[in-house]
Formats: C-alpha cells, structure tokens, sequence
C-alpha cells in the first residue's frame, strides 16, 4: 500500500499547467467555450474518542487536522461528430496537526501509531471521447454508482484510474459501464488494488488481511419518467474473484398539496465470484427511507434489513446508498434491522438562508454476533452555514457531532468541523 506522496507538492500548479494550455490544441468548437475550473478549499478537524474497546487495538483516541485543495478541470468537446476533450483533477492535502498516537482518521496518509507526512498529492487526467450523446472515458475517474458511490466524505475525494462509457440517447434513460483496476484511496497519493471489506459477521470478525483485486466490473443503468419525478434503476457490480453484487432500486417524489412526499427503496443481492479469494459470500440487503416536506422542515423514516450469513460487501474504503449508512456505523452487520428518524430544518423559511440544521437516531438489532444478539444505536447533529454575502461569501461551514453504541463493538464519539470555499475560474 502506498502510504506516501509520490507526487511533487506543486500538484495543483501542475494540473492548471497542464489542463488549460490543452485548450489551445482544439480547434473551434465548445471545447474551449464549455470548459470549467474550480478550485475547492477545504480545512477539516476530524476527533473520535473510543471506549469500551472490542478487539485488539489500543487506540483510544483518533484527532487530526489538515487543510485540502481540489482542483477540477473539465473540458468541452471539439468540433466535430466525433468530440475530443480531457478532464483533470489535483489533490492535495497538507497536515496541520497530527501524531502517532492519534493518527488514522482518514484524513492524512497512515494509520495509528504511524507518523503522517507533511504533505501528500496527487494529479489525474482522463481522457474523453464523445459521439451524440454518448461518452468514453479512460484515466483518472470519479464514479458514483449505487454499486460504486463516490465517495468524498474526509479530506479529498477517492479517485478510480480505469475506463468508463455512458449513454443517453433514449430520453429519460442513461446506460453506464465501466473497468476499473486500481483506486487511489482519500487519503493516500498513489494508487492500488481495489479491497474489499464485509459487514460484521462472527465467522468474519478476525479477518483483519485486505485482500484485493485488479478488476471492477459494472454496467446498469436509470430511467426516469412521470416528469422525472420517479427513477428506477438496475445495476451489476463485480469486483473480480471476490465478490459480486445486484443492485435493484426505486425513487419517487410526490407534491401532495403544501408537501412533497419522498421514497427510496433499494434492494442488493451479493455472492462470491470466480476464485472465492474472500470465501462465500451471503447477503441480501433491503432498505427504505420515506420524507414528507413542508416548508422549512423535512422529516424522515427509515428502515433496513440484513438478509443472510454475512454483512454488506463493499469496495474499501467507500460508503453505500444503503438508507442506513451514517457518518459513524453502518448498520450493515449480518441479520442487522435497524430503524432511522431523522428531521431537517432550513431556515431560509425564518428569514435565515444558508443555515440548515438535521438531527438523526437510528437503532439497530439482531446482529448476529455469535451467542448473543448485537445491538448499535447513533445519534447524529448536523449543522451547517454558507454566507451568503460580504467578503465571506460562499463560504461554508459545517459542524459535525455523532454518538454510536454497541454490544458488540467499540463506542464512538465523534466530532467533525469543516471549513469549504469554491473558487470557479471558468
């Protein structure tokens, strides 16, 4: 695993270096004239205190802080029936506090007991093919599949280096597929194999070994109707010789009068694949999550169920569209039913834009874990304010605080802050 940078700290003056000149290249046409460029700053402050400790670790406090930049550029297409354009991305993550003895939090490279480095970057470019309304892509990709999602829920955002090809010529519809063979995990500079992890088990407690593949699979595709208010959606993901994964879900959005009601349901189906080189594996995952919103105020229920032998599977380190998939656990142990309230407030509708507040619980039972029955329960606050005028204008600001039980594992606290400000060039 690579752990350190093995690219120059001048990752984003390269990438601007490199991107924006490729612009002179095309000749007419919107490549020139559709391209974009952001540059996201981001200061995070990561803590998570742990007690009642299960397994082997010693680790009782996890607290570090670092500053990130992202740069994104996004090219339009040549002239043409056949457009060319290219995309980049610049990472770059720098340390402001850490320590061994409180590293690992997922925002810097290393783990616990593990000295970080100062600095760590990293630049990708793929390139881009398009005819009608259909796209390939190869380098340096970003997806966000129920099967795969994107996640960018610490410093900087995992990145995937691989091939992808996306369609929309039927209205409404949108067809994907794509091979990946290595990710570049979010806090780390190069890039690996792809991992896999499974949910609590007792039969998979002590397999601690990531164990790896060189090839992701997927295709499927959403269709959208009833004036795109409802999605439905089939997807396959295969990370070969480890596991594979079905993918079945269903959104709808409904004005009732002063209120909109919300539905997502979603349903996975996973087994082994090809060499078994993570043993068998059984699984089938339902979820629910309904809101009804007025105004202001958004409230939700949600429920979800573990079917089978084992946990969810998934790519490490990444999150699910699983309903119950929260800042701290994942309520995705093996014969796991868990149930979430949660209820939002924007205050816009006080007069108050840029200031939303969330609170959520959700309770968690019959886990198998192994003669007794596992139980998990967390509680989340959310608040976050973006300026809306003045010289701190979007600016955003965003406060974190989670509390997560169990019987069966180690007791969370955690607090986040996060500091962003998108800069658009172009």
């Amino acid at each position: 695993m690579n752990q350190y940078p093995k690219y120059k700290p001048q990752v984003l003056a390269t990438a601007v270096t490199l991107a924006l000149p490729l612009t002179s290249l095309a000749g007419g046409g919107g490549f020139i004239e559709d391209s974009t460029a952001t540059l996201t700053a981001r200061n995070y402050y990561f803590s998570r205190d742990f007690s009642n400790i299960v397994g082997p670790s010693t680790q009782s406090k996890a607290e570090e802080w670092a500053q990130g930049f992202i740069l994104n550029y996004v090219s339009g297409y040549t002239s043409g029936p056949i457009g060319f354009g290219v995309d980049a991305i610049g990472l770059l993550g720098i340390k402001l506090d850490s320590s061994p003895d409180r590293s690992g939090t997922g925002l810097l490279p290393g783990t616990y007991g593990h000295r970080a480095p100062d600095i760590y970057s990293r630049l990708g470019i793929a390139g881009k093919v398009k005819v009608s309304k259909t796209e390939l892509k190869v380098g340096e990709l970003q997806p966000n599949l129920p099967v795969l999602a994107l996640t960018d829920n610490r410093l900087l955002p995992n990145t995937y280096q691989g091939v992808s090809i996306s369609s929309s010529e039927i209205a409404g519809l949108t067809l994907q597929g794509g091979q990946l063979h290595s990710i570049s995990l979010r806090s780390e500079a190069g890039d690996e194999e792809i991992g896999a992890i499974v949910g609590y088990s007792p039969q998979r407690d002590a397999q601690k070994q990531l164990i790896t593949s060189d090839r992701f699979n997927y295709a499927g595709g959403d269709y959208s109707f009833n004036e795109n208010r409802s999605t439905v959606s089939a997807w396959y993901g295969q990370l070969e010789d480890l596991y594979n994964q079905k993918y079945l879900g269903f959104k709808h959005s409904e004005p009732v009068g002063l209120w909109t009601l919300g539905a997502t349901l979603g349903y996975f189906k996973s087994a082994e694949d090809g060499k078994h080189l993570i043993g068998e594996i059984d699984n089938q995952a339902f979820y629910s999550l309904l809101s009804a919103k007025r105004g202001g105020h958004t409230f939700y229920v949600g429920y979800q169920g573990m079917y089978g032998e084992d946990g969810f599977p998934r790519v490490f380190a990444t999150v699910s569209p699983l309903g119950n998939e929260v800042p701290t656990y994942e309520f995705a142990s093996a014969d796991e039913r868990s149930w979430q309230v949660r209820y939002d407030f924007d205050f816009a509708a006080l007069a108050v834009p840029g200031l939303v507040a969330s609170v959520r619980y959700i309770k968690g039972d019959n886990v198998d874990a192994g003669n007794f029955e596992g139980k998990d329960t967390e509680r989340d606050l959310d608040l976050s304010y973006t300026f809306q005028s003045g010289l701190l204008k979007n600016v955003s600001l965003r406060m974190r605080n989670a509390v997560a039980r169990s019987n069966y594992r180690t007791d969370i606290d955690e607090n986040r802050l996060i500091l962003s400000y998108t800069l658009k060039f172009f």
